[in-house]
């Protein structure tokens, strides 16, 4: 209770709670405008956290990742153009009731109204369930945290969006980039080429902006070239829901808040996978389907229940563990190590605080979420309007200043920057960029507990079989790698 306490104190001030609000409406921003993401929000700000402060910036990155996936419902309705992939369910229902029967505000509020719902609900989860798997994870040490590291890295054949074997290419492209610089066991150099910077190590945060915003310019840049630039306007009507349209989606919501909570628990889905399971059990539950497809409330509130509620969940293995489900909480992971905060079982008994904040920051982000989402809809819709040609220069310039502000090292920019040429040809090579992140971050964690086993066993490789849960987290592992053959296997004896 007293570190409850001491999280509200510290987090309840005007500036927090500025920065919250203003972080909140950019993710929103970020999420309605298609061809931009939720990863590359989060990679744009991460630099500028370190000028805000540890939690404040924390608070930021809580705040955009709310924002931007609720955001992508809003042109999602409006232009049948989800602003991210978690949106794209949304179409099917939002778009007729907003265009063809005439009900814009009525699509909005129910989409803000499922958004904050779900993600409140799995907030709640993630308050319930995080610290009680911590106390399970307490038991671990060296071996459990290698096998845990080695775990983490296998959950690339389901978060690669292409091809496995690409994807599993670009993991090892992680790994070497987390083994270059100087050996902390050996104080050898690996992979310096008797260069200074190198000798310290690839900074991660370059890497990842690279990766995320500059390799997502050139996509956009790609998709818009030559295209004639067009201007919508849209009447909004009223953007209160009803009491009506409140207790025809309630069973819903709440159906999909629980589907969309354990999604997120698994590493490698995603809002875009929930959001579709999440509409196919509406249509499923309903006695009558007849009017899905042609602007059922019903598909609206599990479509975007089910894409914000994976937000909490997401956060369960992340704080808990240390694994990262997706590029998102993998940038959120990246972001809380470098501000001092430790993500796996011992955050929650040497950090408290900390992580009651996260806790209390989440809630307040998908509430200031909601009460912008319904007072502001109006507004957030002009951002439709502005053009590729002014958003994108832009982008590249804050990408650049974050990342030289960062260190104050220009090598680093064009680190930035060749990281987007090559997330740019992985994009479309189909090559998982997600694995590069993953690879980076668990990486280390994966080699330094795999030395320090061998410290303590003398050599000796038993080491990593004689604990149980080590030996599950390795069989897991071994299961997760060997999955792309055998689920073709077992999807053919379901439909037999």
């Amino acid at each position: 209770m007293e570190s409850i306490i001491d999280a509200l104190v510290q987090l309840v001030s005007f500036t927090n709670i500025a920065l919250l609000i203003l972080s909140t409406a950019l993710g929103i921003f970020i999420g309605a405008m298609p061809g931009l993401s939720v990863n590359m929000g989060l990679a744009l700000l991460f630099p500028v956290t370190f000028k805000v402060g540890g939690l404040g910036g924390i608070i930021m990155l809580l705040g955009i990742y709310c924002g931007a996936i609720y955001g992508g419902s809003i042109t999602a309705i409006l232009l049948k153009t989800p602003g991210t992939p978690a949106s794209a369910a949304t179409t099917l229902d939002g778009y007729p009731m907003a265009i063809t029967n005439g009900q814009p505000g009525r699509a909005l509020s129910i989409s803000t109204t499922a958004s904050t719902f779900g993600g409140v609900f799995s907030t709640f989860c993630l308050i319930c369930c995080a610290p009680l798997l911590a106390m399970v994870a307490l038991q671990f040490s060296k071996p459990e945290y290698f096998a845990l590291a080695i775990f983490g890295i296998s959950m690339i054949t389901s978060v690669s969006p292409g091809s496995i074997v690409k994807g599993i290419i670009g993991c090892i492209i992680g790994l070497w980039i987390a083994t270059i610089g100087t050996d902390a066991m050996s104080g050898l150099d690996r992979f310096a080429f008797d260069s200074l910077y190198l000798k310290g190590g690839v900074s991660f945060m370059p890497i990842l902006i690279g990766l995320f915003a500059i390799t997502q310019v050139f996509i956009n840049v790609e998709d818009n070239f030559g295209k004639k630039y067009e201007k919508k306007d849209f009447k909004i009507d009223n953007v209160l829901p009803s009491m009506a349209d409140f207790s025809l989606t309630l069973p819903t919501l709440v159906r999909s808040s629980c589907i969309g909570t354990f999604i997120g628990c698994v590493p490698g889905t995603g809002g875009d996978i929930s959001s579709w399971i999440c509409y196919n059990q509406a249509k499923t539950w309903a006695k009558d389907k007849s009017q899905f497809g042609k602007g059922d409330p019903r598909g609206i509130a599990a479509s975007e229940s089910g894409n914000n509620s994976i937000v909490g969940g997401a956060f369960i293995p992340m704080l808990t563990l240390g694994i990262p489900g997706d590029g998102a909480t993998a940038i959120i992971l990246g972001a809380l190590m470098v501000h001092g905060i430790q993500p796996g079982p011992m955050l929650f008994t040497n950090n408290a605080v900390d992580v009651y904040m996260i806790f209390i920051g989440m809630m307040l982000a998908n509430i200031v979420m909601g009460a912008m989402g319904l007072s502001l809809i109006k507004l957030f819709t002009k951002v439709t309007n502005v053009p590729m040609v002014i958003l994108l220069p832009i982008i590249v310039v804050m990408a650049m200043i974050g990342t030289y502000s960062y260190n104050n090292s220009v090598p680093d920019v064009f680190v930035m920057l060749g990281a987007g040429l090559i997330g740019y040809f992985m994009h479309k090579f189909d090559m998982g960029v997600p694995g590069v992140i993953i690879g980076i971050i668990l990486g280390k964690l994966a080699e330094e507990n795999f030395t320090g086993s061998l410290m303590m066993s003398d050599g000796s490789l038993s080491i990593f079989v004689t604990s149980p849960i080590c030996f599950v987290f390795l069989l897991l592992a071994l299961v997760s790698l060997l999955s792309p053959m055998y689920k073709p296997m077992l999807k053919s004896l379901f439909k037999s």
